[in-house]
Parts: structure tokens; C-alpha cells; sequence
């Protein structure tokens, strides 16, 4: 019984751990409106705006909206948008793709940077 117990906290833990890690989508919708839709739109079948629409970008590669008139450095930068990637481009941009037309400096906060990726990825 008392390994029972311990296997089921230790997953519980393991579980919450992983829940915090991905960001809260709530809180991430707030953040990407007051820093990055500015430049970005995040809705389906629409133009792109100063920066590409970021509509269904988890998973996309870079550079990849025909719409969008990309830098050489984001078409060539070989990026799959995965959840680990975005992070980093978010908290990072021009570290990530030196040369990118991002004119921002970056989310400074590791986890309001989880919270927009949790956002981003709710966009399908």
C-alpha cells in the first residue's frame, strides 16, 4: 500500500510539474495582447500584419506563410516551430534567428514566454 501511495504522489507531482512547464493559456492570451499583437495576428484565414499571422504556428516551419515577406535568416533558419523553439525565439529572437525582421527585444520572463507559447498553441 505504501508504494501505492508513493507511485500515485510522485505522479500527481510529475503531472503538475508538466502542467506548470507548458504555461497557462489564459494568462499567455493576455500577454501576447499587450506584447505582440501589435505586429501579429492570431486569427485563421486572415492577412498578416506587421509581422506574420501567427495562426497555427506550432509546428509550422519558419518562413513557411507565402503571405509573408520573411528575412533571409527566418526562411533559411531550418526552424520547426515547436513548443521548446518558440520559447526560446520569444525570450530571444534576435539570438535565436540573427538577422530576423523582429523588432522586439524579447519576453524577459521565462514563464510569461511558457504562457504565450501555451496560447499560441491553442490557435489549430
Amino acid at each position: 500500500m505504501r508504494s501505492l501511495t508513493i507511485a500515485v504522489c510522485a505522479a500527481v507531482l510529475l503531472t503538475a510539474t508538466t502542467a506548470y512547464a507548458a504555461g497557462d493559456a489564459a494568462r499567455g492570451k493576455s500577454a501576447f495582447l499587450s506584447q505582440c499583437s501589435g505586429c501579429h495576428t492570431v486569427v485563421a484565414n486572415t492577412s498578416d500584419g506587421m509581422g506574420p499571422n501567427l495562426f497555427g504556428v506550432v509546428g509550422r516551419k519558419a518562413g513557411a506563410r507565402s503571405s509573408y515577406n520573411y528575412s533571409t535568416a527566418m526562411k533559411s533558419s531550418g526552424i520547426t516551430w515547436t513548443p521548446d523553439k518558440l520559447k526560446t525565439f520569444i525570450m530571444h529572437p534576435n539570438e535565436t534567428v540573427s538577422g530576423s525582421n523582429m523588432m522586439f527585444m524579447g519576453v524577459s520572463v521565462s514563464g510569461q514566454a511558457d504562457d504565450i507559447v501555451a496560447y499560441l498553441g491553442t490557435l489549430k
